[in-house]
This record gives C-alpha cells, sequence and structure tokens, in this order.
C-alpha cells in the first residue's frame, strides 16, 4: 500500500436524484461571457460571428454543496454571485461533433460562480489570469446533480434572488454558444471525461452580497441551488 506524507485530498462529489450513488467530481469548465446582456454589462460585448467562446477552470475542491453556508472570502470587497446552469458529463469525449454532443450528457445541475469581482477585474484589465477573482475556496456551488442522460437543454427559465428579491431573470436559450456548440468547441481542447461540470455562463443581473445574504437560485425543470453569506474569517 502507498504511504503518503499527508492525506490526499478527498474525493468531490454531488449527491444524484433518486440514485444512492455519487457523482464523482472530475474537472470544473465554466464558459464567459455567454449571455449577451452579462457581456454587455461587463463592457464586453460579444460577437458570436467572429469569437469562440472562452474558458476558465476552477479547483474540484473549490465546490461545495447547495445549502451550504460559507464564509464571505479574503481579500475582497466585491463579492458578486453569478447563477448557472451546470452541465454533468457522463461519458468521455474528444472532438466530439455538435450532432453527438447529446451522447456524452449525464444531466444538469443549478450551480453558483460565485467571484472575487473587483480582483477579477483588474486582473483582466492588466492581462492578467483570472485565479485570484474565480478559483476561489468554497466558490463552486452545485445543487444535486438532475439524470438526464441525452437531453439537450433549450429553453429553460434561470432565476435567481438574493434574500428574496429577485436579481437575476433569463432564459437558456439565450446563450450565445447553446450546450451542443459548448461540448463541440469545448472538447476540442479537452478529453472530456465523466465527471467534468461545464458551467455554460451567467445571465445579466449579476451582483454584490455580504455577511448575512441568503442566496436562491434555479433553472426550470432541473433544480434549485442555494448558498447563505456568512461572516468574514
Amino acid at each position: 500500500m502507498s504511504q503518503y506524507l499527508f492525506p490526499p485530498p478527498a474525493i468531490q462529489f454531488l449527491p444524484i436524484r433518486g440514485k444512492a450513488e455519487r457523482f464523482a467530481i472530475n474537472r470544473l469548465f465554466f464558459v464567459g461571457r455567454n449571455y449577451h446582456a452579462h457581456a454587455v454589462e461587463m463592457g464586453k460585448p460579444v460577437d458570436k460571428t467572429v469569437e469562440r467562446p472562452f474558458y476558465f477552470t476552477k479547483a474540484p475542491q473549490t465546490l461545495v454543496q447547495s445549502g451550504a453556508t460559507v464564509a464571505y472570502p479574503p481579500e475582497t470587497a466585491n463579492y458578486h454571485y453569478e447563477m448557472e446552469l451546470v452541465l454533468a458529463v457522463g461519458k468521455a469525449g474528444f472532438r466530439v461533433s455538435a450532432e453527438n454532443a447529446h451522447e456524452i450528457i449525464y444531466g444538469y445541475a443549478a450551480g453558483l460562480d460565485m467571484t472575487r469581482r473587483d480582483l477579477q477585474l483588474v486582473a483582466r484589465d492588466k492581462g492578467r489570469p483570472w485565479d485570484l477573482g474565480k478559483d476561489i475556496e468554497d466558490g463552486s456551488v452545485c445543487s444535486e446533480i438532475v439524470p438526464m442522460e441525452g437531453v439537450v437543454i433549450g429553453q429553460g427559465a434561470v432565476k435567481l434572488e438574493v434574500n428574496g428579491e429577485t436579481r437575476q431573470s433569463s432564459n437558456v436559450d439565450k446563450l450565445i454558444w447553446d450546450i451542443r456548440e459548448i461540448i463541440a468547441d469545448l472538447s476540442l481542447f479537452y478529453h472530456l471525461q465523466p465527471g467534468d461540470l461545464i458551467y455554460t455562463g451567467t445571465p445579466e443581473g449579476v451582483g454584490p452580497v455580504v455577511a448575512g445574504d441568503k442566496i436562491t437560485g434555479r433553472v426550470e425543470g432541473v433544480a434549485e441551488v442555494s448558498l447563505a453569506i456568512g461572516n468574514a474569517e
């Protein structure tokens, strides 16, 4: 038996609706600026005719399950929510055509891409990586996985509330790059694997939260997600 200097990281997982098995997490991919209105509010409009999707990643250890309470993160004064439809990959795929993209879909979830917006914007404007703004401890929130094998979601309301007040309200049909296009493009760069999650982008209405706030979000026909913001450490 192998001996380690210290215990290796625990396997990250999410519950699966209706099943005793757990969904073991491999990688977390995020699509940037995938709703026109959000791209505009961020000051970076997208022209699909001349641009391709872009992505960033977060460590699997940043994942927290829906319903958690997390500390307000350090070194930020502008902590934002971003509500997203999350795609769960169930089969390996490399250079997957858009026509065959459904073959690697296991299911979907509702997620939050929490962001140190002040740090992200500084990095963006200086041409630096976004890691400090995005790859945040406890900053990738996800509901249970809902099995929907082979289903390509093309529409469904996406909503988020903070303390009961609606902040985001849109629809999956407003994605700039849809589910098939995301899988086809991302699989050109990576050998997608079972356990990969793809956060597909957030609509307009992103904004800050503070300690004591309660975030609730939902994707129609999929799931709900919630998060409570605790005091800073």
